[in-house]
């Protein structure tokens, strides 16, 4: 995740836009920048960005750095990502919807046990997890999208496209998805295998 931090001081000197899509080798946890690491005898990465303990093994996560005036807003920035995020979901047959604006009570340790609004939901349950971070005029938006989990690692919570469509989907058909609907932003692509 410190390439998405220096994408976020990139923008911050220069301005662009970056979107970051990759996956993790080896399997490893994050937690948000404010969350206390509980997790014993796993390897743990702490995340720029806020939100709760995600585990990064079977999963597609993307970093979108911008400057917030691009989208208006931080909450404008993390609805239309999200809004684009379902529409490359539903191109793959997924029925995702963005997620009221009710927050839910208390503090899950994983990421997917609740939703906040504007996140990705199908079937009530959530499927996109994200989290920003803001600095000066630039902001990091963090997010995974969960395409299968481990059974030992069920902490996460929420659903997975191979639930979802009761097939695997691979990190390449998520890509492609994805950023065919970036195309009118024309952010720079990173795509890679690793952290």
């Amino acid at each position: 995740m410190a390439a998405d931090e220096a994408l976020l001081e990139r923008v911050v000197r220069s301005g662009g836009a970056f979107l970051r899509i990759y996956r993790w080798d080896p399997p490893t946890l994050s937690i948000g920048r404010n969350q206390h690491d509980v997790f014993e005898n796993t390897p743990v990465v702490r995340r720029p960005t806020g939100g709760q303990a995600v585990w990064h093994e079977h999963e597609v996560t993307y970093a979108a750095v911008a400057p917030v005036a691009l989208f208006g807003s931080l909450r404008k920035a993390y609805c239309e990502i999200h809004t684009r995020l379902a529409r490359a979901l539903r191109s793959l047959g997924v029925d995702a919807v963005l997620a009221p604006a009710v927050r839910a009570s208390g503090r899950p340790a994983g990421c997917f046990a609740s939703s906040v609004g504007g996140e990705i939901l199908v079937g009530g349950k959530k499927l996109v997890g994200s989290a920003q971070v803001r600095k000066r005029d630039a902001f990091l938006q963090h997010g995974s999208i969960l395409l299968d989990v481990a059974p030992e690692r069920s902490f996460n919570g929420g659903t997975t496209l191979a639930e979802v469509l009761g097939r695997s989907v691979t990190f390449g058909e998520v890509v492609d998805a994805i950023t065919s609907t970036w195309s009118d932003l024309r952010p720079s692509l990173i795509a890679s295998a690793a952290p």
